[in-house]
């Protein structure tokens, strides 16, 4: 969808996960993006917030539902693997503070959460 400036590409990836990217109008024509094209998502991990609440209202368009599966906590920083529907894995970089205070932990279930201007498209 395009709009005067920006447009919104919709990346299947399989079993119902999308990622919505926010781009340019002329990334879009420059990658010469259509229905059915390969591209691939980058999403720097400290851009992806969590959360333990799936209903949180928050402005971020991706909204990703899956399960922690590793946490490999840090002086300062964690890092959180999120196994996505499909076995796919999304990587967040989160303070000390929030994962104490969130609790987080393997096997519990998380929401993702990614302003779509900050999602980045590649292709081949």
């Amino acid at each position: 969808i395009k709009g005067a400036v920006n447009g919104d590409v919709i990346l299947d990836l399989g079993n119902g996960v999308e990622i919505f990217a926010n781009i340019t109008n002329e990334a879009i024509d420059d990658m010469q993006l259509t229905p059915g094209k390969n591209a691939v998502a980058l999403i720097k991990a400290s851009f992806v917030l969590l959360s333990p609440d799936p209903q949180i209202k928050i402005s971020a368009r991706n909204r990703l539902a899956g399960n922690i599966l590793q946490l490999i906590p840090g002086a300062v920083n964690g890092e959180i693997k999120l196994e996505l529907a499909g076995g796919k894995i999304l990587t967040a970089v989160v303070t000390r503070e929030s994962i104490d205070e969130f609790s987080f932990a393997p096997g519990q279930s998380c929401t993702a959460l990614i302003k779509a201007s900050n999602v980045i498209l590649a292709i081949d």
